[in-house]
């Protein structure tokens, strides 16, 4: 009997250790002693790499972070793009492409932990580095400081995203281990130490005093001067061909002990319309990240997919040199997340360092041709501006911003008359660089030619006293980097035609996804009156096509990219889903890709083009083309453009 209770005791022992242990908290924390990061009390190092689900369609994100778990990482880094989910103030979207809970939950099922970046900036190529335009209200408004209007609205966005991440940090038993407050803010010129101490309180009063919060900035002193903060991590970031020991030593200025950290290993670089697509060999990047990994440090890829900018997200550099559409990246995973020789040349550098999972990789999603697609001119912007323009014209005596008519993205029209008569070309000028970004003008129908910011500030235009002037301006992306981020839209400043100041404007806003998405622009019916148009171009025109997908062949319908041949720049929309930005006629980026989440095989798919300078209609076929082959390198057609190095960017 007594054996019998010994044995029960010892039983009960061993279950109630076995509880304990089963129970103990969930830990992710710094190690200053030993140089590292502390998950559960055992040394840690993560591998990650860079993901944004505001690039890619949620259909796809599983097949994304499968593909980056299998290549080895046992993290991911994404951002969270505050203009993405709330476009308009008070105003949340997190359903969709936007459920960013649904995002965190499935990286964890996969078995992946989370390095966020909820900003308030996030840069990221991003429009307006994921500000949202509307903070703009307040015209002098400082942003990413201590003003209080931005500090309010920081508040109270970071009151409801941050109690929404707070159930995801490890220490709840989600899988975010660090959390990143504001980004790069060493590269910003406010240096505003009051605004990262009050980031600092607010991060934590939402998120507690267990979870790690960090800040990221260039592998330079000056940069860590105003980036970094006591009780914030300080991490740099570097690319391939970087001196790994220099680098790191300037992290430990500011952290003498604790794990080293690249946030930011760049396996590729960011284009630019009118630049050459970037590329970065993977034998530079595979050599780096050997580098990297051989000191012990912890590393993310930035970016391991890049993705899409679709509608109107992708941002812009100054001088001003706006980002495509695609975000490629050339990263390890291309832009429809297929795999490259990048790809495998990383995952043979991380089985050095950790056991990468066994058993299949996801393969490449395929793609199809579904060839040409025959388009029919619909009507001009003119022609639809009653069914363009929701809340009708608005008079004001000098021409009013995208901001003061509550208009964040897309297009506008700013409509004037001719003072005087133009019998002879007369110079309409934008002299203080004011048309933000591209205005297609015209008088009574007739192009006369395209303003373009920094490049472009006068056209000649000719006509009778009283034609009538139009001007559609396109928001082609907001600065997203440096102290130009406060970047305002349409025309921002006044025209002059010869020395005079054009006064009387009308402006219409532009709800063109709304139209496109409600089908409202019908055919155009013939006349006789179309004025004659130059051959250089056009009015900007919607055109219409069907793309039919047989319902018959297994698999349908699959990914796909349309290309615009001999067409010359404009908007793509399928089935009512904006799929960004076509430029053919500068570069480098030809195709766009389109996800077959959008296509259909019940139903006929509707394209619809807006184009702004000159369709091939006139002269030859009038085509679209779906094919199954990305052209994102293409010779551009640009003679003041030079690709960006990230000095420039921080200089």
């Amino acid at each position: 009997m007594s054996l019998f209770r010994a044995g029960c005791t010892l039983l009960l022992l061993v279950v109630l250790v076995f509880g304990q242990a089963l129970s103990a908290p969930r830990s992710f924390s710094v190690d200053y002693k030993s140089d590292c990061f502390r998950k559960d009390g055992e040394e840690f190092r993560y591998i990650s790499g860079s993901i944004h689900y505001s690039r890619i369609p949620r259909v796809y994100w599983k097949d994304r972070l499968l593909k980056m778990y299998m290549a080895g990482l046992n993290a991911i880094q994404t951002y969270i793009p505050w203009n993405y989910h709330e476009e308009t103030p008070g105003l949340y979207n997190f359903s969709g492409d936007r459920d960013v809970e649904y995002f965190l939950k499935l990286a964890q099922d996969i078995g992946l932990l989370v390095i966020l970046r909820p900003g308030p900036y996030i840069c990221a190529e991003w429009d307006m580095g994921g500000l949202p335009a509307w903070l703009l209200r307040k015209k002098d408004i400082v942003l990413r400081s201590s003003d209080p209007d931005y500090i309010a609205a920081v508040d109270k966005w970071m009151g409801k995203l941050l109690p929404m991440i707070q159930p995801f940090l490890y220490q709840n038993g989600g899988p975010i281990i660090t959390v990143q407050v504001e980004n790069e803010y060493g590269s910003y010129f406010a240096c505003d130490y009051n605004y990262l101490r009050h980031l600092l309180k607010l991060f934590r009063s939402h998120l507690g005093e267990q979870v790690v919060l960090f800040t990221t900035d260039g592998a330079g002193i000056n940069y860590l001067k105003c980036g970094s903060m006591q009780d914030l991590y300080a991490t740099v970031d570097f690319g391939p061909g970087a001196n790994v020991t220099a680098a790191f030593e300037v992290q430990r200025h500011a952290e003498p002990h604790g794990p080293l950290v690249n946030s930011e290993f760049y396996t590729g670089w960011l284009d630019h319309w009118g630049s050459p697509h970037s590329i970065v060999p993977s034998t530079a990047v595979a050599k780096s990240l050997n580098e990297i990994l051989a000191v012990g440090a912890n590393v993310n890829l930035y970016m391991f997919i890049g993705g899409t900018n679709f509608g109107y997200w992708n941002g812009a550099n100054a001088l001003y040199d706006a980002q495509p559409t695609s975000y490629d990246y050339d990263a390890p995973l291309t832009e429809a997340g297929d795999l490259t020789e990048k790809y495998f040349a990383i995952r043979e550098v991380i089985n050095m360092y950790r056991k990468v999972p066994e058993g299949p990789i996801p393969p490449s999603t395929p793609k199809y041709a579904y060839g040409a697609v025959q388009m029919k001119q619909l009507q001009t912007i003119t022609e639809a501006l009653e069914k363009l323009s929701f809340s009708g014209p608005v008079k004001s005596t000098y021409p009013q911003t995208f901001t003061e008519l509550n208009q964040a993205f897309g297009y506008m029209l700013y409509r004037t008359i001719l003072p005087v008569n133009c019998s002879t070309p007369t110079p309409l000028s934008s002299p203080l660089n004011g048309v933000h970004d591209r205005a297609y003008v015209s008088v009574d129908g007739v192009p006369m030619g395209v303003l373009e910011r920094n490049t472009a500030t006068t056209v000649n235009v000719t006509g009778k006293a009283g034609s009538q002037v139009d001007m559609l301006v396109e928001n082609m992306g907001r600065i997203n980097y440096g102290k130009n981020i406060n970047d305002f839209k349409g025309l921002v400043s006044n025209l002059t035609l010869g020395a005079d100041i054009l006064t009387g404007w009308t402006m219409y806003s532009l709800s063109i996804d709304e139209a496109v998405s409600q089908g409202l622009l019908g055919k155009k019916e013939p006349t006789s009156t179309d004025p004659p148009q130059p051959a250089a171009l056009a009015p900007p025109t919607f055109y219409g096509g069907s793309l039919i997908i047989p319902d018959g062949i297994p698999d349908l319908p699959q990914d796909t990219y349309i290309k615009l041949p001999k067409w010359k720049k404009g908007q793509v929309w399928i089935n009512g889903f904006n799929l960004g930005r076509y430029w053919p006629a500068r570069g480098p980026q030809v195709t766009l890709f389109v996800p077959a989440n959008i296509l259909s095989t019940a139903a006929p798919n509707n394209v619809t083009v807006l184009e702004l300078e000159e369709a091939p209609c006139s002269s030859g076929p009038c085509t679209v083309e779906f094919t199954a082959t990305a052209i994102l390198n293409a010779t551009v057609h640009s003679d003041h453009r030079r690709l960006l190095s990230k000095e420039d960017l921080l200089s």
